[in-house]
């Protein structure tokens, strides 16, 4: 399924205008926040990183809602990415060229 992405001006980034860019991002767990493991996946080194599905998104990511399933132990990174920072436009505008 092809989630289309739409570049939003800086003043309508939000979490209800959000479209999950961030999450086909590789997201490494540095620490634990309580990730179930069902969203794991562990490299050929042992570094444990979010699965990602077929698709490309992160594992934990309702594709209908483009909301995390698992907002309240989401992985550190997660947490520090924050909406309308420039990783965040960056992402944005990658996804749309």
């Amino acid at each position: 399924m092809s989630i289309p992405v739409t570049y939003l001006p800086e003043s309508e980034i939000s979490c209800s205008s959000c479209q999950a860019c961030c999450c086909k991002l590789e997201v490494m767990l540095i620490t634990d926040t309580g990730v179930p493991k069902e969203y794991i996946k562990t490299d050929r080194w042992g570094a444990e990183t979010m699965k990602r599905l077929d698709d490309g998104w992160c594992s934990a990511l309702d594709r209908g809602t483009l909301m995390c399933t698992i907002y309240e132990n989401r992985p550190w990174i997660c947490r520090e990415f924050e909406m309308g920072s420039a990783e965040c436009k960056t992402e944005r505008l990658t996804e749309v060229q």
